[in-house]
């Protein structure tokens, strides 16, 4: 099995819903939503693709990074690469239902365990969806992060309760999640929090907490000062809000600010290894990836989501080695063009 193979395996099952384009950025699926596009004019979900392309980097071949090391900790969890898979539920209404919603979420822990690293679960209208990720997170020993929508608080602390009682490393919240049509129209409403009701919901875990879908530096202060212990730069795949600018350009302002004072990770765009260096470099300590997973998945099941991270993973040590970083520590904005 390779990339080709799992690729257009995926382009079959998905049809209709994602057409697995040679350069997945936003444009053939435009305003799909549901499906695999960026909401209205699709410019949040093409921007993060199109501000990593506009990074460049510095090669440098005269120095001794000859095989350099990708292991990474985040969070207290140790990772064969600083590459993460996103949380994302939806396989019905996104992604045409080829696979069911736990079979997927399974593939993904599966897969992602088995490359070294690990996966996210995600939430939804339907409580079916955070379940199966629990279950799923339940099948890899624990080695999973639930990551929950802004629902009231009280809702929140149980759902976080459970992913205690799984055996979860951390949990987290994508925020961003507050304008989700489709929750509202399932009946799940979900909103923003302000800054009491985010300590409230932190200080009532014992894990440690990850806040999804900053954009801003404000918000990034407001996350750290509300005891989160790490933060996803993200706009939600370009999927709630458009006209957005991409993470590559608001990262670097939030890194230089909290970089070292929470874990700072980021999600948008990813491709490829290269991007990873990219996201690093910006300021980001990991990344997320998810319509490269999903397609992994689709295409291979958890064998194809283990090949999609380590392709990218021997892009990122690759990178590494034609700008000259002998580890993560290493990678800064020194290998970036300015």
């Amino acid at each position: 099995m390779n990339l080709n193979e799992i690729k257009q395996r995926a382009r079959e099952k998905m049809k209709g819903y994602c057409r697995v384009c040679r350069v997945c950025n936003g444009v053939a699926c435009a305003g799909e939503v549901p499906g695999m596009g960026g909401v209205g004019t699709g410019s949040s979900f093409t921007e993060n693709v199109n501000a990593l392309a506009n990074v460049k980097l510095n090669l440098r071949t005269l120095h001794d990074a000859k095989d350099p090391d990708i292991s990474t900790s985040i969070l207290g969890i140790k990772l064969s690469m600083p590459i993460l898979a996103a949380p994302i539920t939806g396989s019905e209404y996104n992604m045409g239902g080829a696979v069911p919603e736990a079979e997927y979420v399974r593939m993904v822990m599966t897969g992602s365990q088995n490359a070294g690293t690990i996966g996210m679960s995600g939430d939804g209208g339907n409580p079916v969806f955070y379940d199966s990720g629990l279950e799923a997170i339940k099948g890899v020993n624990g080695h999973g992060i639930p990551i929950i929508k802004p629902r009231e608080n009280h809702i929140v602390l149980e759902m976080a309760k459970r992913a205690e009682e799984a055996g979860a490393p951390a949990v987290g919240m994508d925020i961003d999640g507050a304008g989700l049509v489709t929750m509202a129209l399932m009946g799940q409403p979900v909103g923003p929090k302000n800054l009491q009701e985010l300590k409230e919901i932190i200080s009532g875990t014992e894990l440690p907490f990850i806040l999804k879908g900053i954009m801003t530096l404000d918000e990034a202060k407001l996350a750290l000062e509300a005891g989160a212990s790490a933060i996803v730069v993200s706009n939600h795949g370009g999927r709630i809000l458009d006209g957005t600018p991409g993470v590559a350009e608001v990262l670097p302002k939030i890194a230089r600010e909290l970089k070292g004072k929470i874990t700072i990770l980021a999600d948008g765009g990813v491709r490829s290894g290269v991007d990873v260096l990219k996201y690093i470099a910006l300021g980001a300590d990991a990344v997320l990836v998810g319509r490269p997973v999903i397609i992994g998945a689709f295409g291979g099941g958890a064998e194809g989501v283990k090949l999609v991270l380590e392709t990218m993973a021997k892009e990122l040590k690759q990178a590494m080695i034609l700008t000259g970083c002998n580890n993560i520590g290493e990678i800064s904005d020194r290998v970036l063009f300015n």
